[in-house]
């Protein structure tokens, strides 16, 4: 019994790390001039269709945005994207957001993500960090229909609130949590 459940998860183990190293690179935006554009299209998108992120928006002393992040795995996987940080109208900086997982999983996906910065602490340790992992550190807020029925512009008080966006594909559940942000060159 123990010798066939050895097996079976070192048959797993191989065709999950068969599939990731076999998935495709990541998606990356051909030149900066691109993810500027995808970017601000993706934040247009969402402030149009959620009066909450547009209030948000408004309020923010910066926004990160990820327009695509790709996903894929099977028994382990891994998510990529390129975003661009804007601090009012004007582009601070690009980033990028990785993470890795393993587990009961198995699929490809793609979604968008933005964060709102809403304070200068966030804003710091992201600047001033080698790489903030989400859910470390100053408050992330997934905002998704349940949260934003209890916020009011009152009532927000965290660092940064997290829109997810455009999600396609086949895998279960999407989480920001240990996904780690990190500043790049374009």
């Amino acid at each position: 019994m123990q010798q066939s459940r050895t097996w079976i998860f070192s048959l797993l183990t191989a065709l999950g790390l068969t599939v990731t190293l076999a998935a495709p690179l990541p998606t990356v935006a051909a030149t900066a001039e691109d993810l500027n554009q995808d970017s601000e299209q993706a934040l247009s998108n969402l402030v149009e269709t959620n009066s909450l992120a547009a209030k948000l928006n408004k309020n923010a002393k910066a926004v990160l945005i990820f327009p695509n992040i790709v996903k894929a795995g099977l028994v382990f996987g891994g998510a990529y994207g390129e975003g661009v940080l804007k601090t009012g109208s004007s582009i601070d900086g690009y980033y990028n957001s990785v993470s890795a997982s393993w587990g009961l999983q198995a699929g490809a996906q793609s979604y968008g993500y933005v964060l709102f910065l809403m304070s200068d602490r966030v804003i710091e340790q992201l600047k001033e960090t080698e790489g903030w992992e989400l859910g470390v550190g100053p408050t992330v807020v997934v905002v998704d229909e349940g949260v934003a029925k209890n916020l009011s512009t009152s009532t927000l008080q965290d660092d940064a609130y997290a829109f997810i966006f455009n999600q396609q594909g086949l895998m279960a559940g999407i989480s920001i949590e240990g996904t780690k942000v990190s500043r790049i060159k374009r």
